[in-house]
């Protein structure tokens, strides 16, 4: 090839546009500032979790295929449609992307032996991923909040995961919350019960729908949870699983409300109520809005006794929640509550770039005393006008602005501005006596 030729080649790659990557559709970036309210939100968990008691644990994102479709049931939606599930090049391991918390947690709770010591109360934050049609407050990657508890099996440590979830939307300013209540008994009453709902369902088995037919004989519980207004009137007749409990079945559910009764809880009886997983027993429960469409359920949960079992543990009872964090911060805004934004205590000007040596040593013993601290940067070819840094000052949302003038510095001074009072009051102190001034500011913050 000429050189000409090879001239031509390497401009025609210099030219050709690189082919813009995406982000996969469903899974989002969470960008400033809307991540400093998703920070707020998980701040005020751990405060709260704090307070009941509960220790954080961090889970793989990746687990074995097999813990979900064990754990969560064959015939369900997640485990029949929305799993993201791949073979590992390497070893051939069947590996999928968490859908859900609570299985991940029981393995690692059989896995180290946890309850060895007794019962463990436990929660944990972090992405969950199914394949399902991106809508508002539903994404294929989304995040859920979980607590749960294990190694007790009385009524009020049911009532204590309530009354925690009852005390977050307090503690988040959410009003428009009701809770929904169920009991599904235990294995044998709800083999009773099921044999019983199929016969009524075999009977109208002309106005079943697709799903419905292929749950009929496999998951019809799930059935009672359809959403097809065209069964509406075949599941509301239905048997209720309320009446085929037994004695000690219905002392645990009424044992739950009493409890919830004395601490001032609202809720109703939904005898339709099921959650989505085959793991759940005896107590079941949903807070649900009406502020978000048909994406109203915004934290559900349950007692799953056999869960631990079926991992490979010892037999041990167990009862948790998890709330879809979108959901909640989507419902937060719904109700025109103002989250939080983080912005600076200070802004530093810098008008000549002969003070950026004695301004960043300053904004250091600053950012140690506490104070968050954000300086202006350049271009390269300068720090800029005075007017556009402090139009970048005001924009950051910070308190006081610092003007690192030459001449001021040199003469160990630095000029104070308010940007929040209205009325733009500025004096000027000594470089020395920062430290104190920090420490005043910190006192107001």
């Amino acid at each position: 090839m000429s050189e000409s030729a090879k001239e031509t080649v390497s401009k025609a790659e210099k030219t050709a546009k690189v082919q813009k990557l995406v982000g996969v559709k469903g899974m989002n970036d969470i960008l400033p500032p809307d991540s400093a309210r998703w920070e707020w939100l998980e701040d005020q968990v751990r405060q709260l979790m704090a307070r009941y008691a509960y220790r954080h644990v961090r889970l793989p994102i990746v687990e074995p295929t097999a813990l979900f479709v064990r754990g969560l049931g064959e015939v369900t939606d997640i485990v029949e449609k929305e799993m993201y599930s791949f073979e590992d090049r390497l070893n051939g391991e069947q590996l999928t992307l968490r859908p859900e918390g609570t299985a991940g947690l029981v393995r690692a709770v059989v896995e180290h032996n946890l309850l060895y010591e007794g019962g463990k109360r436990l929660y944990y934050m972090g992405p969950m991923f199914r394949h399902e049609r991106p809508q508002r407050g539903r994404y294929r990657q989304f995040h859920q909040i979980g607590a749960e508890v294990l190694g007790f099996g009385g009524p009020e440590v049911d009532a204590e995961l309530i009354l925690l979830a009852h005390d977050l939307w307090k503690v988040l300013g959410l009003s428009e919350v009701r809770l929904e209540l169920n009991s599904l008994g235990q294995p044998a009453e709800r083999l009773a019960h099921r044999q019983a709902l199929i016969a009524h369902l075999e009977k109208h088995s002309d106005a079943l729908d697709e799903e419905a037919q292929r749950r009929l004989h496999s998951n019809p519980l799930r059935i009672l949870d359809t959403k097809n207004p065209a069964l509406q009137g075949v599941v509301e007749a239905a048997p209720r699983l309320l009446d085929f409990l037994g004695e000690t079945s219905l002392a645990h559910f009424h044992a739950v409300k009493a409890i919830l009764d004395a601490n001032g809880v609202a809720y109703s009886i939904n005898p339709r109520l099921v959650r989505g997983m085959d793991y759940y027993n005896l107590t079941v429960f949903e807070f649900i809005t009406t502020r978000l469409g048909s994406q109203g359920t915004i934290c559900g949960g349950g007692r799953y006794d056999y869960l631990i079992e079926q991992v490979g543990g010892k037999p041990a009872p167990a009862v948790g929640w998890a709330l879809g964090v979108e959901r909640v911060l989507e419902l937060i805004k719904e109700q025109g509550d103002v989250l939080p934004e983080l912005a600076p205590d200070v802004y530093a000007i810098v008008p000549d770039t002969r003070a950026v040596p004695v301004a960043m040593q300053v904004l250091q013993a600053l950012r140690a005393s506490g104070v968050s601290a954000q300086m202006h940067a350049g271009s390269g070819e300068g720090m800029g006008s005075m007017k556009s840094q402090f139009k970048k000052a005001d924009a950051s949302g910070a308190r006081f602005a610092l003007v690192f003038g030459a001449q001021e510095v040199e003469q160990g001074l630095v000029a104070i501005k308010s940007l929040r009072d209205g009325e733009g009051a500025q004096r000027t102190e000594s470089l020395t006596a920062l430290a104190e001034w920090a420490h005043t500011l910190q006192s107001t913050l």
